[in-house]
């Protein structure tokens, strides 16, 4: 059992990235499946399905590489951990590398990128950022 699942999860995909693996197989939360939902809609992993093992629930989160066998993915890492959260104003959502990268926030309409965050006037929590 670990104290932070999502460090947890953005620590296999991370992992999975530097083996070269095509998939990889995180356990299942509704927070988690919202994370592989954006990285799927920006383009960052090709696809993510519920994945049912017996009696255990998976996401299986399908990666994404460049022709030139390179990750998609260069760098992900973890923002606001247990020990100490960060927490943003509407205005103050992070924008990673002047837009290159994304940052995945918690706000009270939902999870949402920085980007949609800024542009629908809500703040939250920065739970990552990816580039």
């Amino acid at each position: 059992m670990t104290s932070d699942p999502i460090a947890d999860m953005l620590t296999r995909v991370r992992n999975a990235l530097g083996s070269r693996h095509a998939k990889v197989d995180v356990p299942v939360s509704r927070l988690k499946m919202e994370v592989a939902r954006i990285l799927k809609e920006e383009g960052y992993v090709l696809n993510y399905k519920l994945v049912e093992d017996g009696a255990r629930k998976s996401i299986r989160i399908y990666l994404k590489y460049t022709p030139g066998n390179l990750p998609v993915i260069s760098h992900i890492e973890r923002v606001s951990r247990p020990g100490c959260r960060v927490y943003v104003a509407s205005q103050k959502a992070p924008r990673v590398l002047g837009g290159m990268g994304i940052s995945i926030m918690t706000t009270p309409r939902g999870v949402m990128t920085g980007s949609a965050a800024r542009k629908e006037g809500v703040g939250g929590e920065v739970l990552c950022q990816v580039w």
